[in-house]
């Protein structure tokens, strides 16, 4: 009996199998998605989790759908096999209402459950999963012109996964900024944002209110009281990691949002240690690449 189910982003099935096999979860392939006999655990690699799959009858393509609407309205297909068939189903139920979000509106809060045709006579289904977005992976109203990089979005999809963002006049500092669309996504939302790097800010970045730039190494940087600290240093997760414990027993800064970059093979212990940080959360977004995003808030007390 299928307990879980896990799912990667493409490209990225290997870490994700990985880390459950670290955790001791068994587990076979159907696409991208990872089935487990074992209760859902937090899997740092996957997109998202279906916490309560089950298996449907789909002898044929009515008996498919009716079993999916028994059990609520809104299903999202993974496409994994018999994709025509799957088509097919999904074309009899309602159709997904995923707009794009214009950030910094928050993830919807209604169920959207998932399913996947496994077999032509067999769906697994979750009512529930992890994830209010189709796949696991939110869309946004896209700013073509402002930004200077794409960045912005795994920045805008991080915030969104945590349910928090930095709100007007709150202090920021944004370490390996350059060209700066991070900082410019900060600034948007009317926060105050130090940019820390050897390279300089976009100019388009640096004229905006709000921005400062500061010339220097983020690793040089003596810690210092901020409301934020974000970083998207490209460095080795062990130098990520020191970083970080230093920042934290500085006592000086509530909340960081860091990418942690691997190089090379998946670093799993390192990411182990990174989860292990008292308020700490793990996760791979669908903007990010062979990287983890490390967001952490002071526990209370």
């Amino acid at each position: 009996m299928i307990r879980a189910a896990y799912l990667a982003a493409e490209g990225f099935e290997a870490p994700l199998g990985e880390e459950l096999s670290r955790k001791g979860i068994a587990h076979r392939w159907a696409g991208r998605l990872a089935l487990a006999e074992s209760p859902p655990v937090h899997a740092a690699w996957a997109l998202e989790c279906w916490n309560d799959p089950r298996a449907l009858p789909a002898g044929s393509i009515r008996e498919g759908a009716d079993a999916l609407r028994a059990i609520q309205r809104n299903w999202a297909l993974l496409p994994t096999a018999h994709h025509r068939r799957a088509a097919l189903i999904e074309a009899r139920l309602p159709p997904v209402k995923a707009p794009p979000l214009a950030f910094p509106a928050p993830a919807p809060s209604s169920h959207l459950g998932a399913w996947a045709l496994l077999e032509p006579g067999t769906i697994l289904a979750s009512a529930t999963k992890t994830s209010p977005f189709p796949g696991g992976a939110p869309r946004f109203v896209e700013d073509r012109d402002g930004p200077p990089s794409r960045a912005y979005l795994k920045l805008w999809e991080a915030l969104t996964r945590v349910g928090l963002h930095p709100g007007p006049g709150e202090r920021c500092l944004d370490l390996g900024a350059s060209p700066g669309g991070w900082s410019w996504a900060l600034a948007r939302l009317g926060a105050e944002v130090a940019a820390v790097d050897k390279a300089p800010l976009d100019p388009r970045v640096a004229a905006m209110p709000g921005v400062t730039w500061r010339e220097g190494s983020a690793f040089a940087l003596e810690p210092e009281p901020a409301d934020w600290l974000f970083s998207d240093v490209i460095c080795y997760p062990a130098r990520l990691l020191t970083l970080v414990r230093r920042w934290i027993a500085a006592g000086v800064v509530p909340r960081m949002l860091c990418s942690v970059k691997f190089q090379g093979g998946t670093d799993h212990d390192a990411a182990d240690a990174f989860a292990a940080i008292p308020g700490a959360v793990l996760f791979h977004a669908a903007e990010n690449k062979h990287e983890l995003t490390f967001f952490w808030e002071r526990p209370a007390g």
